[in-house]
């Protein structure tokens, strides 16, 4: 059993909490049960090893049994485990994985070519919530594809891979391209590229006239600073959302979640 914090093999898969270690290895962390059945349902050849407590064996059997069929279990003491994981309490199991991005030319392909196609290209979203949250949205409203482009949080980092609650390994992530690059691939690959912007036409305007109908990679921006002209350019048409409370604005997490939701009931409408 692996008991001391100083452990090289512990050390190592600490290293992991950071961009540096994870962009040298191609390796991401994974903490408790719940992240670790995603990956081995959906993902299973990504597994690397898999360290565990007893008492996570025990009360985890299955899922354990089921991890060992792709990678090693490792036990491991409780203070061993806190030195590797993310989170004060990762329920006596943390993963080691490898990272799977996909090149944005065939993610988006792929989505083109989708019944329903939907995108969401991410302009330097920074936080690691509103990056997590997006995502598993993305996932939900069907898309088929997330480009965190250059300039962005990590995907891979531990607090986005907990608010994906596994949507990581359910839809295809592109990392790295700048933002032209991957506005410029989804309109080659034959979707209109709509802009999120308090600048824009109310989104109710695009659904009157059919634009959330078609294909669509919905561009969203920076928490702070949102989409600059330059950028806002590249896209065919911009929305807003109307406030009709007294709410000053909706975080980036929540308009996201609602224009992907939009363009997926007018999609299937359709």
């Amino acid at each position: 059993m692996l008991d001391s914090p100083r452990a090289p093999r512990v050390r190592e898969a600490a290293k992991l909490q950071q961009r540096t270690a994870r962009s040298q290895t191609g390796l991401f962390l994974l903490e408790g049960p719940a992240a670790l059945d995603e990956i081995v349902r959906w993902q299973p050849a990504l597994l690397v090893e898999v360290f565990a407590t007893d008492a996570a064996r025990e009360r985890h059997g299955a899922l354990i049994a089921a991890a060992e069929q792709h990678a090693p279990v490792t036990a491991a003491s409780e203070r061993a485990l806190a030195a590797i994981a993310d989170t004060v309490h990762p329920q006596g199991i943390v993963a080691v994985a490898k990272q799977a991005p996909v090149r944005l030319e065939e993610a988006v392909a792929r989505a083109a070519a989708a019944e329903h196609p939907l995108v969401a290209i991410l302009h330097e979203v920074r936080d690691p919530g509103n990056l997590g949250t997006i995502l598993r949205a993305a996932d939900a409203a069907g898309a088929s594809a997330v480009i965190v482009t250059a300039n962005s949080v990590d995907p891979y980092s531990p607090k986005v891979v907990r608010s994906t609650t596994g949507s990581l390994f359910h839809v295809d992530v592109s990392v790295g391209a700048s933002t032209t690059d991957a506005v410029v691939a989804a309109s080659a690959s034959g979707l209109q590229v709509l802009a999120a912007d308090v600048s824009g036409e109310e989104l109710t305007a695009l659904q009157a006239d059919g634009t959330l109908a078609r294909g669509t990679a919905w561009l969203f921006g920076n928490e702070a600073r949102g989409l600059d002209e330059t950028t806002l350019a590249l896209a065919d048409r911009a929305a807003r959302l109307p406030v009709y409370g007294a709410a000053e604005s909706l975080n980036l997490a929540t308009a996201a979640s609602v224009c992907l939701y939009q363009s997926a009931f007018a999609q299937r409408r359709v």
